[in-house]
C-alpha cells in the first residue's frame, strides 16, 4: 500500500488536531438527542433483586466482559495518544471491560508505532483493533493481520465514515466497491469484525448490506455524541462552515432498533451518546449486547488510569443500579422485560 512521503507525520498532526478540538470545541451535536430519551425502563417498586448479586457479565466476540462496556475508538498515532491509550488500557483491565484501538492506518507497513501498544498492562481484555471501510482492500490484508498481531488484538472493528471523509481535509472520498472489498477482508483476515460507523449512525438500509457477508458484530454508533461531520469542521476551517451536514445522522435509539430488526441475531454494540448507566440500561434492553463510550473519558484519559476507572466505575454502578430498579437479575432479564416508549 502506497502513501506517500510524510504521511506519517501528516497523520500524527491530523490525531493530535483531533485530540485538541476534541477537548477544546463544541464538537457534539446540537440539535439531534440520542433518541433514548423517548424510551423508559419499567420501574418496578417490588423487585425481588439483590444490588450486590446483580450479574452484568457477558460474552462479546468470544470473550468474557464483567459488564457490557466498551470503551471505545479513540485515538492512535501521536505521543499524547499512546498516554491515552495506555490509560484506558489500564482501566479497562482493572475493571474487566473491552477496548477499541483508534485507526492503525499509520500501522500499515509500520508495526513499530508505539501509541496502539497496551497488552503489556491489559493482558486479558477483549481488545479491537481498527482500520477505516476506504482503506480495506485485499492488498492491505498481510499489513493489517501483521499491525493486529503486534498489538495482540482479538478483533477488528472497520468503521465506515463516509461523511467524516468528506468534511475531512484530502479524506478518503471513494467508496465505490468497499462493501465487497469488505467482505474480502471479512474472508482472509484471520479476526472476528466487527463493523462500526464514528457516530453518524447505521441503520436499517447499511445493515441489509452487512447480511450475509460474515460480519461477526455491527456498532451502530449513532446520532447523539460527537459528530465527526462537526470535529472536521473545525479543524479544517476553525468553525462550523455547515451545522445541517454536522448535525446529519441516524439518532442512537433509531439505528440501534433498525438494525436489530433488520440482522436479529447479530451481536450489536450500542455507541453513539451514552453519557450514563441508564443510557446503557435503556440501549441495552432495546437490543444491544453492549454499549461503548469514547468521549466522557478523554480528558480523564489525558489524566491518569485511575480517573478512567472512576468514571467507567460509576457508569458501571449506575448500569447496575437500574437492573436492580426495573427487576432485573442480569442482562437476560433486562432485555426480556422490553421498554416503554414515551
Amino acid at each position: 500500500m502506497s502513501i506517500g512521503p510524510g504521511f506519517d507525520d501528516r497523520m500524527q498532526v491530523r490525531k493530535r488536531r483531533h485530540i485538541d478540538v476534541c477537548l477544546s470545541e463544541a464538537v457534539q451535536y446540537q440539535t439531534v438527542r440520542t433518541g433514548l430519551e423517548r424510551y423508559r425502563l419499567p420501574y418496578n417498586a417490588l423487585t425481588q433483586t439483590d444490588l450486590a448479586r446483580i450479574d452484568l457479565s457477558t460474552q462479546f466476540l468470544g470473550k468474557r466482559l464483567a459488564a457490557p462496556v466498551l470503551i471505545g475508538a479513540m485515538t492512535g498515532g501521536s505521543e499524547l495518544s499512546g498516554t491515552i491509550n495506555r490509560h484506558l488500557a489500564a482501566a479497562a483491565q482493572s475493571l474487566g471491560v473491552g477496548m477499541m484501538l483508534g485507526s492503525q492506518r499509520i500501522m500499515l507497513g509500520d508495526e513499530s508505532v508505539t501509541s496502539f501498544h497496551v497488552r503489556d498492562i491489559a493482558p486479558d481484555v477483549l481488545l479491537i483493533g481498527n482500520i477505516g471501510l476506504a482503506q480495506v482492500g485485499v492488498d492491505v490484508v498481510p499489513s493489517l493481520r501483521d499491525a493486529l498481531a503486534s498489538v495482540g488484538a482479538d478483533a477488528l472493528a472497520v468503521h465506515t465514515n463516509p461523511l467524516q471523509e468528506a468534511m475531512q481535509y484530502e479524506g478518503d472520498t471513494d467508496f465505490a466497491g468497499s462493501l465487497a472489498r469488505l467482505q474480502q477482508v471479512i474472508a482472509s483476515v484471520g479476526y472476528p469484525v466487527l463493523v462500526k460507523e464514528v457516530g453518524h449512525g447505521i441503520g436499517g438500509v447499511a445493515a441489509r448490506g452487512l447480511a450475509d457477508i460474515g460480519v461477526a458484530a455491527v456498532d451502530v454508533a449513532g446520532a447523539g455524541g460527537t459528530s465527526w461531520a462537526r470535529v472536521e469542521q473545525f479543524v479544517r476551517y476553525g468553525s462550523v462552515s455547515d451545522p445541517d451536514v454536522a448535525e446529519w445522522g441516524i439518532p442512537t435509539a433509531q439505528a440501534l432498533v433498525e438494525v436489530r430488526s433488520t440482522l436479529p441475531s447479530m451481536p450489536l454494540v450500542a455507541s453513539g451518546g451514552i453519557r450514563a448507566g441508564m443510557d446503557a440500561a435503556k440501549a441495552i434492553a432495546l437490543g444491544a449486547d453492549v454499549v461503548a463510550v469514547a468521549q466522557p473519558l478523554l480528558v480523564p484519559a489525558i489524566e491518569s488510569a485511575a480517573a478512567v476507572e472512576d468514571w467507567l466505575g460509576r457508569f458501571i454502578a449506575e448500569l447496575r443500579v437500574c437492573l436492580h430498579g426495573c427487576g432485573a437479575p442480569d442482562l437476560a432479564a433486562l432485555r426480556a422485560g422490553g421498554i416503554d416508549r414515551v
